[in-house]
């Protein structure tokens, strides 16, 4: 059951009667055997044997259906979409960390993200999230965190035993230039004090913490993406991912299809080979420089270029050309997301 149909099934037994609403930018019916509003209406209209009204809830427009007319009715429907609006915002009795989860989840409507704002004396200034996923003790990651921060204001939210969230508020002489570069700071300071492994997601700076729900899922996208693909290094940006997001919009049988147009066994032999996949994601993220591959991979230069041209000889694909090289990411990411 949604918190919505929590709220209408409270309203019904408070009144006595039923009651039910639908979206309505939706098909949806009330609930409850009530009927739609067939008509277009300001304020409060009835069909003679329901009562409606509007109300908003988390920013969506919503028609409430109270079944009855009459006198009584028609005062509760004037009541109700501020009685629907305190049910929605239980913030109050939340405390900050917890009052801070529902605002990063979307889960709070403008109000009561105004009223954290108010009651935590939080300004109007820019921030962004970060998604953490960390071992060892949460305790002392946390701790840790708040510890390093420049802010007052920033705070950190566990998630679960090994997931946390760091929003942080950016100020005007703030000396990390973007959220990934604290991001890598954090990253460090956690490996260094703490000696645990960290993979940091990194959102946008958004203009308030009426948008910070956006920052996160960015953050969380990418710490998740970098699960999935294997991401090198500790700190990732959703822009890094967009191809990613793009591919998971198209329909399966779409995807299938065009792997089945651009591989064949030679391929498929290269990706189930993770030691070839992983020379060549290095040799991606090193901008296709083959002495900074063979650096980073301590392998020998001959060896690097031996594992290119096998690559190119399975796939057809020269990854050292650049368009090459991007039809070979796609191709790494369809196999993955189609979980080959």
């Amino acid at each position: 059951m949604t918190e919505l149909e929590k709220i209408s099934a409270g309203v019904s037994a408070l009144l006595g009667r039923a009651f039910g609403c639908y979206r309505e930018d939706l098909p949806e019916l009330p609930g409850g055997g009530l009927p739609r509003c067939d008509r277009q209406f300001e304020g409060i209209a009835d069909d003679g044997e329901c009562t409606f009204f509007r109300f908003l809830y988390k920013n969506a427009g919503y028609v409430g259906v109270i079944k009855g007319t009459g006198g009584d009715v028609r005062a509760y429907a004037a009541m109700l979409p501020a009685y629907i609006g305190s049910m929605q915002d239980k913030e109050a009795d939340l405390s900050k960390t917890e009052y801070l989860k529902r605002i990063l989840f979307g889960e709070c409507s403008s109000a009561g993200v105004y009223r954290y704002m108010t009651k935590f004396s939080v300004g109007k200034s820019a921030c962004f999230a970060l998604a953490l996923s960390v071992s060892g003790h949460m305790e002392e990651v946390v701790s840790l965190i708040s510890q390093y921060g420049g802010n007052s204001l920033d705070t950190v939210v566990v998630l679960g035993k090994n997931n946390c969230a760091l929003v942080r508020f950016v100020g005007k002489e703030d000396e990390y230039q973007s959220p990934a570069d604290y991001g890598e700071f954090l990253a460090q300071s956690i490996r260094e004090e703490l000696g645990g492994e960290v993979t940091v997601g990194v959102g946008s700076v958004v203009r308030g913490l009426k948008d910070i729900s956006l920052s996160y899922s960015q953050a969380a996208s990418a710490l998740r993406y970098a699960g999935v693909f294997s991401g090198s290094g500790s700190v990732h940006s959703y822009k890094e991912y967009m191809l990613v997001r793009m591919l998971e919009d198209v329909p399966e049988s779409k995807l299938m299809e065009y792997l089945g147009e651009m591989t064949d066994e030679g391929a498929k032999e290269i990706f189930a080979d993770e030691e070839m996949l992983n020379t060549a994601e290095e040799f991606l993220q090193s901008s296709l420089n083959v002495s900074e591959t063979s650096r980073k991979l301590y392998m020998h230069r001959n060896t690097l270029l031996y594992r290119l041209d096998k690559i190119e000889k399975a796939t057809g694909l020269n990854i050292r050309q650049f368009p090459d090289a991007v039809s070979f990411r796609v191709l790494t990411i369809l196999y993955r997301l189609l979980g080959k």
